[in-house]
């Protein structure tokens, strides 16, 4: 893949150069949906309003994906901790750093909400359940990009397949070169598109208004277990024959049905 570009004689990874597209796209998105549907607590949110939740959910999301990224690596932390003693403190922050410096996506999505959450109950700029549909809209368009991203980069690479590209030369990931993998980084990126264009029908439609976010929370986690499966990589967590993120899939699952049984026996009452 593309792990790496030259732009004006700098490195620059493709992950991030995709991420940030899909930032932008959602700000924009933001904006023109807030303008036209009056949303927020003075019908409209102003770019700043815009700039402010999206710092503090950018916030939420790299402190808890690199928190999840650390629990799938809780018994070689823990272990590290054991030799505290016998390591210098470079030697010991160098390692912790191995194993909390990646991010899984569901510990920065619930990060992402725990941080709307904290936002919207001291910001008079929106309501929580107006932002909690617009990061419903947000999560899969962004997550369309990050995924863009991690095939040019090679990262959550595909199992052994006789259909999928073949890498030479990848420093980054030399465990992916030279072997057919399953694509399933742009399969996860077309299925987060038409859970996408699926929320902004109903946004747009007024379907399932302030309930969106567990409309995503059951759609995507289908998805997700499904494609784990297709997953390559090891760097997961496993236990009992699934992954974290398949365990998170089903949590998320469970607690999405219940959430919206509740909400609609309320308003029947």
């Amino acid at each position: 893949m593309f792990p790496i570009v030259e732009i004006f004689g700098r490195e620059i990874g493709t992950y991030a150069i995709s991420s940030l597209i899909g930032l932008v796209l959602c700000g924009f998105l933001t904006h023109s949906l807030c303008k036209k549907y009056k949303l927020g607590k003075n019908k409209g949110l102003d770019i700043f309003d815009i700039v402010f939740i999206m710092i503090a959910i950018s916030v939420g999301m790299f402190i808890g994906g690199h928190i999840l990224y650390g629990i799938t690596h809780i018994r070689e932390i823990a272990v590290l901790f054991s030799f505290f003693k016998r390591l210098t403190f470079m030697e010991f922050m160098t390692q912790l750093g191995i194993y909390i410096g990646g991010m899984v996506y569901y510990g920065g999505f619930i990060g992402g909400c725990i941080a709307i959450m904290i936002y919207t109950k001291y910001s008079k700029s929106i309501d929580k359940n107006d932002a909690l549909d617009l990061f419903a809209l947000n999560a899969p368009l962004f997550h369309v990009f990050g995924r863009i991203g991690c095939f040019l980069g090679g990262c959550c690479y595909g199992i052994e397949s006789d259909f999928g590209f073949i890498v030479h030369g990848n420093q980054l990931y030399p465990q992916i070169n030279d072997v057919r993998r399953f694509p399933v980084q742009l399969m996860e990126a077309f299925c987060n598109l038409l859970i996408f264009l699926s929320i902004l029908y109903m946004f747009r439609k007024g379907i399932s208004k302030h309930k969106l976010i567990y409309v995503y929370m059951i759609i995507y986690p289908i998805a997700r277990f499904i494609l784990e499966f297709f997953r390559g990589d090891t760097i997961r967590g496993f236990l009992f024959g699934l992954s974290t993120s398949q365990w998170v899939s089903i949590i998320l699952l469970v607690f999405s049905v219940v959430k919206l049984i509740v909400i609609k026996k309320k308003e029947t009452d």
